[in-house]
């Protein structure tokens, strides 16, 4: 039976007997902050920048899929071969991504259970099935990106001492470090990413400023749509890399990390309006990083023979080459930035994969267990593929332009269920999206896909 129009769906009686994204100690408390009087509160309470820093984490935790080492290689390949002119349609990827994370946070804040475990729910034990599969063949494709681009940038910093196999190994061992980090909490996990992405803003800034891209050109190309039968390829892997399957399911579950009352439909739309705010926030400082990126690869290649031949695994050698040391090896600065990009987003696909495995088969393990499983799962393909293409660097990119196919092809099978189950009544009550929203969001999706 449908919820009434001034109330959200309720949480099941039975929430002890089945896996959680979090326990209720884990969670940020929020409720009552700068309201003396919450039980005589009608509607929407006012905004309060001490509650938008307090919801402030899960978006910049989501922004990480953003900014992954395919998502650089996909940058720095548009730049060196299509110059600015894809710029603006990495601007309105990010905007579709951000539409779609969205109403990820959305079936998560109404609901108070994430996508994986929604799906469980509501799809016959084929169809979860299916969709589970996929899941995990998205992740494990985008974790094989995320090991091999830290494996790289830990070869690089180490002077080639240590192969690309050697820094799968050190990289796989991320997942302590994540474990380590939960343990004190969610809000220092967060902050341990925003150092990371800060890491990466500061890293890819400097590089930005050694080769002083063209302002113009920049802009221009921001805002002049171009797109021309050479740079198709380019265009693809620009937005197949934006918008990632496990994302979806990940954005979903972080958002519950903040105890709201779900009883109170004044509260549900705060905690809307704050995610709103804080993610959007996020995706544009992942924006303006992919943009550095794009940009440095189009002033320094745009134009030159071997822009066709640049991936991540030269792509600093040959900055090096260009500009030379100055007062820090630019060949560093990539790495530094490659490096925290490669953590980061290998972090927050462990999480992911915990919370795809447990909403799926809602399996009630120890964290530090499903974290191993959900690491063993990415790092024995990851493994292979270090030591198969560690002396092929050509291939290594061509593998990288594949697996950016696969989260294409895998896009669906987020998307769909997630425009399915945030559509019905029954399940998001009064916070149900509209069937004009609904047919946006399934355009987009199909653009994408295409």
């Amino acid at each position: 039976m449908p919820p009434e129009d001034n109330q959200v769906p309720l949480l099941s009686d039975e929430e002890s007997d089945r896996d959680v994204a979090y326990e209720s100690g884990e969670k940020v408390h929020i409720v009552g902050i700068d309201e003396p009087d919450d039980e005589g509160l009608l509607g929407t309470p006012p905004f309060s920048w001490k509650k938008l820093w307090l919801f402030t984490g899960p978006g910049f935790l989501m922004s990480i899929a953003f900014l992954d080492p395919g998502n650089l290689e996909g940058d720095l390949q548009a730049g060196a071969i299509a110059g600015y002119s894809l710029l603006w349609l990495l601007m309105w990827a990010t905007v579709i991504g951000l539409l779609v994370q969205l109403l990820s946070a959305r079936l998560g804040v109404a609901t108070g259970r994430h996508l994986a475990e929604l799906c469980r729910e509501e799809y016959p034990t084929w169809a979860r099935m299916v969709l589970w599969v996929m899941a995990e063949l998205a992740l494990i494709g985008a974790d094989i990106q995320e090991v091999i681009g830290s494996a790289i940038a830990i070869k690089i910093l180490s002077n080639g001492a240590l192969p690309l196999w050697a820094g799968v190994i050190i990289t796989a061992c991320d997942c302590f470090i994540f474990l380590f980090l939960e343990n004190y909490g969610v809000r220092k996990l967060e902050a341990f990413f925003a150092v990371l992405i800060a890491t990466m803003a500061v890293s890819f800034a400097w590089m930005f400023g050694e080769t002083k891209p063209s302002g113009t050109e920049l802009l221009l190309g921001v805002l002049i749509p171009k797109l021309s039968s050479k740079t198709i390829k380019q265009a693809v892997g620009v937005v197949g890399c934006i918008i990632m399957p496990h994302n979806v399911f990940l954005h979903s579950a972080l958002v519950q990390s903040r105890e709201i009352d779900h009883t109170k439909k004044g509260r549900v739309q705060e905690a809307l309006n704050y995610y709103s705010i804080e993610s959007a926030a996020a995706l544009l400082i992942s924006f303006i990083i992919n943009l550095f990126v794009t940009t440095v690869f189009a002033k320094a290649f745009y134009g030159t023979e071997v822009a066709s031949t640049i991936g991540l695994v030269n792509a600093g050698q040959y900055l090096q080459d260009k500009y030379g040391g100055g007062l820090f090896p630019i060949l560093y600065i990539w790495a530094i930035g490659l490096l925290a990009a490669g953590q980061s987003s290998t972090i927050t696909g462990t999480y992911a994969g915990q919370f795809i495995m447990g909403g799926f088969l809602n399996l009630k393990l120890k964290k530090w267990l499903r974290a191993l499983i959900t690491r063993s799962f990415a790092i024995v393909p990851t493994m292979i593929v270090a030591l198969v293409f560690d002396t092929s660097e050509a291939a290594l990119d061509v593998l990288n332009e594949w697996l950016n196919v696969l989260q294409s092809i895998q896009i669906p099978f987020a998307l769909i269920p997630l425009l399915c189950l945030v559509s019905k009544e029954q399940i998001m009550g009064t916070f149900k999206i509209g069937s004009v929203l609904k047919a946006i969001d399934l355009c987009l999706g199909y653009t994408v896909h295409a």
